[in-house]
């Protein structure tokens, strides 16, 4: 008897009685749990009520047959995933509806004992690695949870702090401690930024990011964040433009989006734009465009270009290959975490859009964002 296996549940479907009596008088032999259906509608029963790591499923079953539970099964988002070992007496073509429909395995009747225990084992193995790895992607979000919440909480009451003591609401200070200080707010900003966009990350690749879908005026937006950040700008002597090519089809510039998340992306953008450019500008360009290709009344679809064209230190061509990757920061000295833009593609997709870089030596960097308008 397999000691290490008296914890594996199978559900074993059939509605021949004595296919039951004889898988299940194997499988008990090895130390399984078993528990029976008749079946499609009672298998489907018992699932509800109990977790299994493993069904065996007869093809040929009046009312509901193997090829709908297993299809059934499949689309129950809420179900851990279960591997399913079709039982079957006939053809090929038979075995490979089912596999198309989300089974994991087929054997023939009549069932081999030596062929049964070793598809068992193997479907058995595969359960299991799926659990740990499910187990270890659940740690991991916990401990990113934790992780970013916790390191928040002290971040903000140090902003909070240094900013009374920078106001001398605590007593006088020198010209040189009140130097010191903004060295260390601005320090613990870019800190608390990094956990910040850490969090939005995780959010994101972990499908915790909540989302409020609206109609959204990008030129509206836009030229809001273009005004938040003039001061930066200007503190370099930069000059920061919105440059509109409006024309009679773009009356508007509306996309269905998240007002939230895409003032991060335009923030994140012509912020990165001013923060690597030394001189020159910052060109921020919005239009509309028209591909042949499938959707509204004329056969084309409208697409809301928004681009951001700095005079900065360019990309090099090695960089651009990973510069959407997460922790992949540049070589920059002003370089950050490697974040921003991992974090902006993510908007993008989610918002059904796409972004490009190009960029060259002497000329700057130009990031262009293609979004689905709404005409």
């Amino acid at each position: 008897m397999r000691q290490s296996a008296q914890k594996d549940k199978i559900l074993v479907v059939d509605d021949s009685p004595e296919n039951l009596w004889l898988v299940e008088s194997i499988l008990r032999e090895e130390g399984y749990e078993i528990v029976l259906a008749q079946d499609g509608v009672q298998a489907l029963d018992r699932i509800k009520q109990s977790t299994f790591h493993l069904i065996l499923l007869d093809v040929m079953m009046p009312e509901i047959d193997g090829f709908e539970v297993t299809r059934q099964i499949r689309q129950e988002p809420n179900l851990p995933y279960i591997p399913i070992l079709l039982i079957t007496a006939h053809e090929q073509s038979n075995a490979v509806k089912g596999l198309d429909l989300g089974a994991d395995d087929f054997i023939r009747k009549p069932v081999d004992v030596d062929e049964l225990l070793a598809r068992v084992r193997s479907l058995l193995r595969l359960k299991h690695s799926v659990d740990r790895l499910e187990h270890a992607i659940r740690v991991r979000e916990d401990y990113m949870s934790w992780l970013t919440h916790d390191l928040r909480i002290p971040l903000v009451a140090a902003d909070r702090m240094l900013n009374l003591l920078q106001q001398e609401a605590l007593g006088e200070l020198s010209p040189s401690v009140k130097e010191a200080i903004a060295t260390l707010i601005s320090s613990n900003l870019n800190l608390l930024g990094m956990v910040n966009n850490l969090l939005e990350v995780y959010r994101y690749e972990f499908d915790r990011k909540a989302l409020s879908f609206v109609e959204v005026d990008v030129k509206t937006l836009a030229e809001q964040v273009v005004r938040e950040l003039m001061p930066l700008a200007q503190e370099k002597g930069l000059a920061l433009n919105l440059e509109v090519t409006d024309n009679a089809i773009a009356s508007r510039f509306c996309i269905q989006g998240d007002r939230l998340e895409l003032h991060r992306l335009m923030t994140n953008l012509i912020g990165n734009g001013i923060k690597f450019t030394d001189r020159g500008s910052v060109r921020v360009c919005l239009r509309l465009s028209r591909t042949k290709l499938d959707t509204d009344r004329d056969g084309t679809k409208a697409w809301i270009i928004f681009a951001v064209q700095d005079t900065g230190c360019s990309i090099s061509s090695q960089e651009q290959e990973f510069v959407f990757d997460r922790f992949r920061a540049g070589k920059h000295k002003k370089a950050g975490s490697g974040l921003g833009l991992h974090l902006s593609r993510q908007i993008v997709e989610t918002h059904q859009g796409t972004i490009t870089l190009k960029s060259k030596p002497g000329v700057g960097s130009l990031f262009i964002i293609r979004f689905p308008a709404i005409i």
